[in-house]
């Protein structure tokens, strides 16, 4: 079963290399924290400020590529847990398919809010049970 996750909050250090973005459940009151690089932290940062760079990063990149080829992106998913490492895809609607393109979470997360409204957060049942 997948969890409806919206983003709560992002925490950059500019001490050490550990940024965390915090995903909060949608309709019940679990959250999941996740380690994440500086450049994806600081993406995700930007959106959510509203600055614009004067020309596109690789999220702006990536969601224009996307577009341009006839691609809707529906949802990102954080499917698994694993070593303590998260996994997710991006799911993409072209000509009537579901494509699922792996990701980190973080670069899923960073597309996610680069659209308007937001493209849906979702994490999975068990990853939310094994990280909580």
């Amino acid at each position: 079963m997948l969890v409806r996750m919206e983003l709560a909050r992002i925490i950059i250090s500019e001490i050490n290399d550990q940024q965390v973005v915090f995903l909060r459940e949608v309709d019940g009151e679990r959250s999941l924290p996740i380690l994440i690089g500086i450049f994806e932290a600081t993406s995700i940062d930007r959106q959510v400020q509203g600055i614009t760079p004067p020309r596109p990063l690789t999220h702006d990149l990536l969601k224009s590529v996307i577009t341009e080829l006839g691609g809707e992106v529906q949802d990102v998913v954080i499917t698994n847990l694993k070593d303590h490492t998260y996994f997710a895809v991006i799911r993409i609607q072209k000509d009537g398919e579901l494509h699922e393109v792996d990701s980190r979470p973080s670069d899923a997360i960073a597309l996610a809010v680069h659209f308007d409204p937001p493209v849906p957060i979702f994490v999975s049942d068990e990853v939310l049970e094994a990280a909580t």
